[in-house]
């Protein structure tokens, strides 16, 4: 096994024992940056002498007893909305060139008093406000779509250990489904967005990509805590999420729709998540058939959300230049001028009522286990799926329908990788849990991780 294939638990025992260096770590991810970022175009920029100072610095503290903890010499990258002091924070547009953030946001200082080490910024679909993200490729193929906006193919290929992503209607799930990597949208509010470029703020969450779900516990711990400066941020204090070594999951009852989350859905796609379920019952579970509330009233509601609160953000710069604004999202931005107020407020409502549907439903089953999208990853040209039966749904549309329910109400859904198609293309099983029920997610994540082989990073 090379450096760069190390998980973050694997790599920070080794440097707590002194058998690595994080020199060593981060050199070797770096030289697997260079070798695959022609490739997959991930990064907006790379800071590799600031890495390579940092690993030193990192190095010199492990040697001198002053280990900060697990994430303390890993190297990383963030999406191009969060701010890092000095850096720049453009959101992979022409309206934000030339500008460099003044002070850290929450969880680049947070990730930073951990020790982990910065490789550079990671492209995101325009302002995110896409679910392709056109300038990156998925990790197994090319000519494939990584999907958005936090991307997902640099973990997947070893140019990063970890990444930071945002997450509004599944832009974290998404590409780690499809690139076949695990993705965390916490609780929202757990992890503050204090300094990170808004899409839509009653929609927003942040959270990390890894290579195992062990990973995102550790780099949840990190992230997770109140900051007043974030006005939905939560009073919850902060807890350490790692999952313990067992991987029976005996009591817990798992949630299968037998509505909605099945319906135009590959039947590949469909298979392995069954199987997969089927798996998290061997381990004890019990599962129990459900139904999700409110579907017909998910895409609605989450576009009567989005698109007022972005065209609200944008307002002036809009106005101002909208030549610097990508085609696509300029007439998304344009048309939120034109969504009546009263749309809005009945998104709101709905929103109220889904809330409330899902909290009796999540008091029924402790998890509910789901597709994360309902394909694997299509050509980088296609606009539209076509199901079986004849509907033509359009990409977007198609990847966002499955993750939305999550961000509409709030509760915490993690994407584990289970297997991949017969073209070789990764599939995610959902899982989604009660507010503030990360740990329960990890935990079941974990177990279900535990009985499968090690998964290989893609060749690229």
């Amino acid at each position: 096994m090379q450096l760069y294939e190390l998980s973050i638990a694997a790599a920070a025992e080794a440097i707590r024992a002194r058998e690595l260096s994080p020199f060593e770590l981060v050199e070797s991810v770096l030289d697997r940056l260079e070798q695959v970022e022609r490739h997959l175009q991930a990064y907006v920029t790379v800071a590799a002498e600031e890495a390579r100072r940092a690993a030193r610095e990192a190095e010199q503290d492990v040697a001198t007893g002053r280990l900060r903890g697990p994430l303390h010499g890993i190297p990383m990258g963030q999406k191009d909305l969060i701010d890092v002091v000095g850096a720049a924070t453009t959101a992979s547009s022409r309206v934000r060139a030339g500008h460099r953030a003044d002070a850290d946001s929450t969880v680049a200082a947070r990730l930073a008093a951990a020790g982990a080490v910065l490789l550079g910024k990671m492209h995101t679909h325009e302002f995110a406000y896409g679910l392709t993200t056109p300038q990156t490729h998925n990790a197994w193929d090319r000519d494939r779509v990584a999907c958005g906006s936090s991307g997902g193919s640099a973990v997947a290929a070893g140019a990063a250990t970890f990444a930071l992503g945002t997450d509004t209607g599944g832009s974290i799930r998404v590409p780690s489904a499809l690139n076949g990597v695990v993705g965390l949208k916490p609780t929202y509010g757990l992890v503050p967005r204090h300094g990170v470029t808004s899409l839509s703020w009653s929609l927003d969450h942040v959270g990390p990509i890894t290579r195992t779900v062990e990973d995102a516990a550790l780099v949840l711990s990190a992230l997770a805590g109140h900051d007043p400066r974030d006005p939905a941020s939560l009073a919850a204090p902060g807890s350490h999420y790692r999952p313990g070594g067992a991987t029976e999951l005996t009591g817990l009852r798992i949630g299968v729709p037998h509505n909605y989350y099945y319906d135009h859905v590959d039947p590949e796609v469909e298979a392995a998540v069954r199987l997969a379920t089927a798996e998290l019952e061997s381990l004890g579970a019990q599962l129990v058939e459900v139904e999700i509330p409110m579907t017909r009233y998910v895409q609605a509601t989450q576009w009567g959300l989005m698109v007022p609160e972005a065209t609200a953000y944008h307002e002036r710069t809009v106005r101002a230049v909208p030549e610097l604004y990508q085609a696509d999202v300029r007439i998304l931005l344009e048309a939120g001028e034109l969504m009546p107020a009263g749309d809005y407020l009945r998104a709101q409502r709905s929103r109220t009522l889904m809330q409330q549907a899902w909290a009796r439903l999540l008091n029924e089953v402790d998890v509910i286990a789901a597709p994360t999208v309902p394909a694997t990853a299509v050509m980088a040209d296609d606009e539209a799926i076509t199901w079986p039966d004849g509907t033509v749904e359009g990409v977007a549309d198609a990847y966002v329908r499955l993750s939305a329910p999550a961000n509409i109400t709030g509760v915490p859904s993690l994407s584990v990788p289970v297997g991949h198609d017969t073209a070789g293309l990764p599939i995610g099983m959902q899982l989604l849990g009660r507010p503030l029920g990360e740990a329960v997610l990890l935990r079941v994540g974990h177990a279900y991780e535990q009985t499968r082989p090690a998964r290989r990073l893609a060749a690229v």
